[in-house]
């Protein structure tokens, strides 16, 4: 039975207004109380995890898994690698306006398709080389100085800072890509156990890590009632979507395909930017904009090679990442393929 334009407005609207939640609530919080950026992590991936067992009180579907060492160990590649990705996530957030974000990330696409390259010792074909080569020319557009300095961000040296944190980030997320298809044995290939395993997992390595940089001593400090008030309410937020974005993964009706997941992105990009420029006032130069409009077309087309003709030989589809900072729309389209 095909999806009625209502279900597909509904589901392509979660994934939309959820990715922009995520990205500005975060970016809010990391302006407002910079030097605490583990520990809003770690409270997001708790509140996470809390959620996840108040959901399986309330309902059958909701089945988490028993704690055992074994399948600890056997997951901790997995685990680290995205724990080590996020941690390089939010210091790019805090580092770089919301608008260049993306651009900042912009290298997951040809990082995923090299790894998974490297990793099933094959060869993509050339239709996914073009969109890998337009999706890095994007990146190499928007990291020219005109497109990296902004209202926010004018130190080089940050700049710089930023762009490793943003190329180590989309690094993670690629090898996290390839991970995570062997995890999913070790869960009964349920995504809700490797979605809690992945959550208390990733808050157990972020604490010591907390306590080492002295940010326990930062929470200590006095702050600003306004402070507090942005870093509570904004870790309240983005943990409760970060727990829905997981449950999303229930839906036992998909009503979206790929290239519907990857236009909603192309737009949600968009409005990103002009977000951006609303709320925190980002500069957008021709640069920048070029950067976001190459990059989305070359999404674009590699979205139309897969929807087209299958998989192309040696892409890795990218797996729903049960965590509060996935990148949304390509764990939708991650979804979408999964069910097809």
């Amino acid at each position: 039975m095909s999806s009625s334009r209502l279900q597909v407005a509904a589901v392509v609207a979660f994934y939309m207004i959820s990715a922009l939640i995520m990205v500005f609530v975060n970016k809010a919080v990391l302006n407002t109380t910079p030097d605490l950026p583990l520990s809003f992590l770690f409270i997001q991936l708790t509140i996470a995890v809390v959620f996840l067992h108040f959901a399986s009180l309330l309902t059958s579907k909701v089945v988490l898994p028993k704690l055992d060492l074994a399948v600890a160990y056997k997951l901790l590649p997995c685990v680290g690698v995205n724990i080590v990705g996020l941690v390089f996530n939010t210091l790019c957030l805090r580092a770089v306006d919301a608008s260049f974000f993306q651009v900042a990330r912009g290298l997951v696409l040809p990082l995923t398709i090299a790894v998974s390259s490297l990793i099933t010792h094959s060869r993509p074909s050339q239709a996914v080389i073009i969109a890998a080569f337009i999706v890095s020319l994007g990146f190499f557009i928007g990291v020219s100085p005109g497109a990296i300095f902004s209202s926010t961000n004018t130190a080089p040296d940050a700049s710089a800072l930023a762009l490793v944190y943003g190329i180590m980030s989309s690094l993670m997320i690629a090898i996290h890509a390839v991970l995570i298809k062997s995890a999913h044995e070790y869960v009964d290939n349920s995504s809700i156990k490797l979605a809690y395993w992945t959550n208390l997992g990733s808050a157990v390595m972020i604490l010591p890590f907390i306590i080492f940089t002295g940010e326990v001593q930062k929470l200590m400090a006095p702050r600003l009632s306004e402070e507090w008030e942005v870093f509570v309410i904004g870790s309240a937020i983005t943990g409760l979507f970060g727990f829905l974005l997981c449950m999303a993964g229930l839906l036992s009706i998909k009503v979206t395909s790929p290239v519907t997941h990857m236009f909603s992105s192309a737009a949600r990009s968009v409005i990103q930017t002009v977000l951006g420029v609303m709320v925190f006032n980002d500069i957008i130069t021709n640069n920048r904009a070029m950067s976001i409009s190459v990059i989305t077309v070359g999404t674009l087309y590699y979205t139309w090679i897969k929807s087209s003709g299958g998989p192309p030989r040696g892409a890795v589809t990218l797996p729903p990442t049960p965590t509060t900072d996935r990148d949304v729309e390509k764990q939708a389209l991650a979804g979408s393929d999964s069910k097809a």
